[in-house]
């Protein structure tokens, strides 16, 4: 299994069945993987915090829901995770390439790389930093079911040696 394909059997045997994404080079693969499925509703968008607003809404349709985008995209949707998510209670799992950490090769990614798991810490979000596609698996799983027991957002963040 590789790092695409861990992530995308996570959301499938988590029962995601709606997904909003930015566009990531990172996660191209996984975008074109989760285009194939007839399962899956995929709403691409061009901001995040768009994103979160379609995903509280297809969760009030009964759909399990999930955002895909890069790390950069968190300061972008910081108020409407505190202010629609969270204080309504919608569960919404986040898989987020996580662009400045090691390898990066863009200088402009590295301070929001470094920043990112301190800005989920101070949000009070729980977030998985899986090394290896088989623990990416299980991370996708347990954080869904962590945000849905918690109505909170949860992330799954996808370091750049990850992929």
């Amino acid at each position: 299994m590789d790092s695409s394909e861990a992530i995308f059997n996570g959301l499938k045997d988590a029962g995601i069945d709606f997904i909003v994404s930015v566009p990531c080079v990172n996660l191209s693969k996984l975008l074109n993987i989760i285009d194939e499925d007839p399962d899956i509703t995929h709403v691409p968008v061009t901001r995040e915090e768009e994103g979160i607003g379609i995903c509280a809404g297809a969760y009030l349709g009964g759909k399990k829901v999930a955002i895909l985008m890069q790390n950069s995209g968190l300061g972008n949707s910081i108020n409407a995770l505190k202010s629609l998510t969270e204080l309504y209670e919608f569960p919404l799992l986040m898989i987020m390439s996580h662009r400045g950490t090691e390898g990066e090769n863009i200088c402009g990614q590295v301070p929001m790389g470094e920043s990112t798991p301190l800005i989920l810490e101070a949000m009070n979000y729980t977030f998985f930093k899986p090394q290896i596609p088989e623990q990416a698996y299980e991370n996708v799983k347990e954080a869904w079911n962590l945000s849905v027991e918690s109505g909170k957002p949860t992330s799954v963040l996808l370091e750049i040696k990850y992929w």
